[in-house]
């Protein structure tokens, strides 16, 4: 614990709760809902609602109301100029505390101390209106965070020219791409002068290049002395940026520690079970388009393994037609490969649920756990959704038969096929292979 006078970031006691809404089609003892049952239900329904207006509660659709704990009982403190990664799975409450943290939504218990201004990077467009220009838009979302308009006019140029959108900066940004839109964003939320700078995984809908640029204007806002709380799924990003970390598990947080400790306890956390079956969570709010489930099973014997994948899939209204790709992740949670059947989008695009069916010719890997994420999206730039490291695999054999030493992932953990042939100096020296 450190000092009031160099805590920026005080957390105590946090728990942030949800009603999450049901609803029941079919009445227990029928295959079927009358139209009685249909009647009976909206008025107990609105009866329910208006009973939690009065309350001042929280209004829930739905026939059945289920109480789900985002954040339980989180305390920890940060120092001015600390770097903190917010580690944790999907769902695991890292964006419900950093909005809490944004004060975008309250607590249900505890409380948050915070010592200076904050901008907040949480969503693409977040502060942002999208019927204004991106010139407006700017000085908009820097009044949100406090600042005057001559402190606005001072980083202006620096803002426009890290965001490389000079060519459209009088152009509404709802035309704006998503990757125009994160720039942007990023760009004013680094840029004005905010003591504290909680980003979340936006940055993931970047090019690599911007993402370069981010990773290294955060880190120089942490060296010159403003506090930094990063949420990524990028494992090497985290320890490059970060000093600290703080591993999120089902919304109940490990104390605050150096930032290696806390990946390798992440990481060894995730390997206690595999997953090769994933649900998506009835309390998560869903993209309009987006995976509903994931099955995945290894087929065939080292070194052929293939991994066959079956993902369904929902465009909720009328949209463009995706790409999907499957990312293979070591014990380290760096990704080692990708595939990617095709490079034109060519799932949905109409309303309705799709079934996709994906086969994986997995190259030589050795003995070990492997995360999966799988991805769907238009293009290389812009994301659908992203299921992020919840099927977990493993390869049991060797890919070397008879090979009676193990495998380190020092040297990698890909074996490629490799062919040798030796001579006797002195010898007739014979091809080893032969160029046609």
């Amino acid at each position: 614990m450190g000092t009031m006078s160099d805590l920026v970031i005080s957390v105590e006691n946090l728990s942030k709760s949800y009603l999450v809404g049901h609803k029941v089609d079919r009445r227990p003892g029928r295959g079927y809902a009358t139209l009685r049952d249909s009647i009976e239900r909206s008025v107990r329904n609105l009866t329910r609602k208006a009973v939690d207006v009065v309350r001042g509660r929280q209004v829930v659709q739905g026939d059945q109301v289920q109480e789900f704990m985002a954040l339980r009982d989180v305390s920890f403190d940060v120092k001015q100029g600390e770097a903190i990664g917010i580690i944790g799975r999907n769902g695991a409450g890292k964006s419900t505390l950093l909005k809490i943290l944004s004060r975008i939504t309250e607590p249900t218990a505890g409380r948050v101390r915070l010592r200076g201004r904050v901008a907040s990077l949480l969503e693409v467009g977040t502060g942002f209106h999208p019927e204004l220009t991106g010139r407006e838009n700017i000085f908009l979302n820097g009044a949100i965070l406090g600042m005057t308009q001559r402190e606005i006019r001072k980083r202006f140029d620096e803002i426009v020219a890290f965001a490389e959108v000079e060519t459209f900066l009088d152009t509404p940004v709802k035309r704006y791409s998503s990757g125009m839109y994160v720039r942007l964003a990023f760009a004013v939320a680094a840029h004005l002068e905010a003591e504290i700078l909680l980003v979340d995984e936006v940055l993931a809908v970047g090019d690599a290049e911007f993402q370069r640029k981010c990773l290294g204007t955060m880190s120089q806002v942490a060296r010159g002395g403003r506090t930094v709380l990063f949420v990524s799924h990028n494992h090497a990003a985290v320890r490059s940026l970060c000093t600290h970390g703080l591993v999120l598990r089902n919304g109940v947080a490990t104390p605050k520690q150096d930032v290696a400790s806390a990946l390798d306890e992440y990481s060894s956390g995730r390997q206690v079970g595999l997953a090769y079956s994933w649900r998506r969570p009835a309390a998560e709010n869903a993209p309009v388009t987006r995976f509903d489930s994931i099955d995945v099973r290894l087929d065939g014997v080292q070194p052929k393994h293939r991994l066959l994948c079956h993902a369904v899939a929902t465009w909720e209204r009328a949209g463009r037609p995706a790409l999907i790709a499957v990312d293979v992740l070591d014990r380290n949670l760096s990704t080692i490969m990708q595939a990617l059947p095709k490079v034109e989008p060519f799932i949905g695009g109409a309303p309705g649920t799709y079934s996709i069916d994906l086969i994986i010719d997995l190259p030589p890997l050795i003995p070990g756990i492997y995360a999966l994420e799988f991805w769907i999206g238009p293009n290389n730039l812009e994301t659908f959704d992203h299921v992020r490291q919840e099927l977990v695999i493993e390869i049991d054999d060797s890919p070397s038969p008879g090979r009676s030493f193990s495998h380190t992932p020092d040297h990698g953990y890909i074996v490629p096929f490799s062919t040798v042939s030796v001579q006797r100096a002195g010898d007739v020296l014979l091809p080893a292979f032969s160029a046609k």
